[in-house]
């Protein structure tokens, strides 16, 4: 049985079909097509590329576990210089309920920031989705009549991309009331708020260890030395899942100014827990996020617990 193309005597439709007999150019609807087509396969592999989206998502995994912090900066209007206040003369100018007012605007800016981020990532990602599809399942035809609603969805993905990388800018805080209160006669330094952030603190994987009866923890700032600390941090620790009163006390809270510690009087062959963070500032105002680590001590050797045991029939 013949063929609908023998029997109708039509040429199947390819990219041939389009090519002119005369000049042997391709003909207008089809150069159309290859070039939008070859415009969205750019679009994709230069903006939303595996890598681009894996390199999106770390940047919103930061945002949320590294520490934000209100900078303040004041201009000294004798000099005209600007700096930032890190001296606690300075921060007794402030009126405390005004300074701490405002760190509940910088949180709630946080908490916007990084919802924004997330639902960002989601129009991204889901963009890439749909002009995937689009690519894979539109002929000519459907890509001709479809063209507005395509242009439409990337520049909707374009903005999410767009947006994204604005709301990654720290912000300015505005502030409608003088946070310095009245000076008499001399005059107020005008001030400027805005939150910042600090690299997330990270456990050393490979560098924090058990022995019997203590732990060796290190921890490390991405980009940062780790020779002299210029903050605090706090390491906790506790026993999971105690079944005596003297593991229940196993738990403990310590505050450090270095990259390491060394923490002992634990016991062996249990699982402890240990978290860190950096140790809460007056000016922080968004940082929940801390580090966990799981490590098991190690037995005492055969050797150590038979004397141990014959240390103790002595005493009976």
């Amino acid at each position: 049985m013949s063929s609908h193309n023998e029997r109708t005597g039509l040429q199947p439709l390819t990219k041939s079909s389009f090519i002119s007999k005369e000049n042997g150019q391709l003909r207008e609807p089809w150069k159309k097509y290859t070039e939008q087509k070859n415009s969205i396969e750019g679009f994709i592999s230069s903006q939303l590329s595996s890598e681009a989206l894996r390199r999106y998502k770390v940047r919103v995994d930061i945002m949320k576990k590294s520490s934000h912090y209100m900078d303040v900066m004041w201009k000294d209007l004798s000099f005209g210089d600007q700096n930032y206040m890190t001296t606690s003369t300075m921060f007794h100018l402030i009126d405390p309920w005004k300074f701490q007012r405002m760190k509940k605007i910088g949180t709630t800016q946080v908490k916007i920031k990084l919802y924004l981020l997330e639902e960002f990532y989601k129009v991204i990602k889901h963009g890439k989705e749909q002009l995937e599809t689009i690519l894979c399942t539109y002929d000519m035809a459907t890509f001709s009549s479809e063209w507005e609603s395509i242009r439409e969805r990337l520049a909707h993905v374009t903005k999410a991309l767009s947006d994204f990388n604005s709301v990654l800018i720290p912000g300015k805080l505005h502030t409608k009331h003088r946070l310095i209160s009245n000076m008499g006669h001399t005059k107020i330094p005008h001030i400027r708020l805005s939150v910042n952030i600090k690299m997330p603190v990270v456990f050393d994987k490979k560098e924090s260890h058990s022995f019997q009866q203590s732990a060796m923890l290190k921890w490390y700032i991405e980009g940062q030395s780790t020779l002299h600390p210029s903050e605090q941090f706090e390491v906790r620790y506790k026993l999971i899942t105690p079944t005596t009163l003297e593991e229940g006390s196993q738990f403990g809270t310590i505050t450090v100014s270095s990259f390491s510690i060394e923490i002992g009087n634990l016991l062996p062959e249990k699982s402890y827990e240990f978290t860190i963070k950096r140790a809460e500032t007056y000016c922080l105002v968004y940082g929940f996020w801390n580090d966990t680590i799981i490590l098991k001590t190690k037995p005492f050797p055969t050797d150590h617990v038979d004397y141990l045991k014959k240390a103790s029939c002595c005493f009976v």
